[in-house]
């Protein structure tokens, strides 16, 4: 790979004494393995995953949200939850 991908137009100057520059930044095609997790509609299984995510959601507290570093954490709290039930 070429790392040496940069344009120098000094036709592009007009009135500044800058000359503007480009580089090319090659990216690689990449594969991203995903997963879709589904329930059957109407099933059981369903009702019980949304009975489970109301009562995290109801159980949050956000008494003491005064930062994003507790947004975060309440959030990361959250989605552990979630990936229990």
């Amino acid at each position: 790979m070429e790392h040496d991908n940069h344009h120098i137009h000094s036709e592009w100057r007009l009135t500044s004494d800058h000359v503007p520059i480009t580089v090319d930044i090659s990216i690689l095609e990449e594969q991203f393995q995903t997963r879709k997790q589904s329930l059957p509609k109407n099933s059981e299984k369903e009702a019980y995953f949304i009975d489970e995510l109301i009562y995290s959601i109801k159980s949050l507290n956000t008494d003491f949200l005064l930062s994003v570093d507790t947004l975060e954490t309440i959030v990361q709290s959250f989605a552990n939850n979630i990936d229990r039930i």
